[in-house]
């Protein structure tokens, strides 16, 4: 086996590693060193900040609905508090409406009783006033029957002393206040 060893020049390295192999592949592998951290400057690291400002963007997002949530919420309790203050709202309203009704109704039920009393008053005169010209009336009427009456008796049967008596008897019978009334 030397034998073939030494004629084939491989004798001399082990697994056929000769210094200048060994230098290349040291060169070949700090060159691929290098090229990765050429290759990270100019791909990995612009890959991560797009990564880094993509994460950021979405933390801000993410942010920014929090509190638009949060603002909702409360927008939310805002209108629902609104709610309930415009249900009594509209009680208080309609329990003034229902005052001021009560008040205007009250104030036309007193308009309309004076109302009465003026008629019932007016009315109240004009019988008055009707009654008293009914007793006018018949007092003219009763004048001139007594007067009818007093005549055809003076032309039957009296002379000028027994008329001049009957007249005399007459208004004393009525007096004086049957005149005046």
């Amino acid at each position: 086996m030397n034998v073939a060893l030494a004629q084939s020049g491989l004798g001399d390295y082990i697994f056929g590693l000769d210094p200048q192999l060994i230098f290349d592949s040291l060169i070949t592998i700090l060159a691929m060193f290098f090229l990765f951290l050429f290759l990270s400057y100019l791909l990995f690291n612009p890959a991560r900040n797009l990564m880094q400002k993509r994460q950021e963007t979405i933390r801000q997002e993410m942010e920014t609905a929090a509190k638009e949530k949060a603002d909702a919420i409360q927008f939310k309790e805002e209108y629902d508090e609104k709610l309930k203050n415009v249900d009594k709202e509209s009680e208080e309203i309609l329990s003034e409406t229902r005052k001021k009704a009560l008040k205007k109704e009250t104030a036309i039920v007193g308009e309309a009783k004076e109302e009465a009393n003026r008629i019932l008053e007016r009315a109240n005169r004009e019988v008055e006033l009707e009654k008293n010209k009914v007793k006018d009336e018949v007092k003219q009427e009763m004048i001139s029957v007594a007067t009818a009456m007093a005549g055809k008796v003076i032309e039957v049967s009296l002379d000028e002393g027994k008329q001049s008596q009957l007249i005399e008897d007459t208004l004393k019978e009525m007096g004086d206040e049957t005149w005046l009334s």
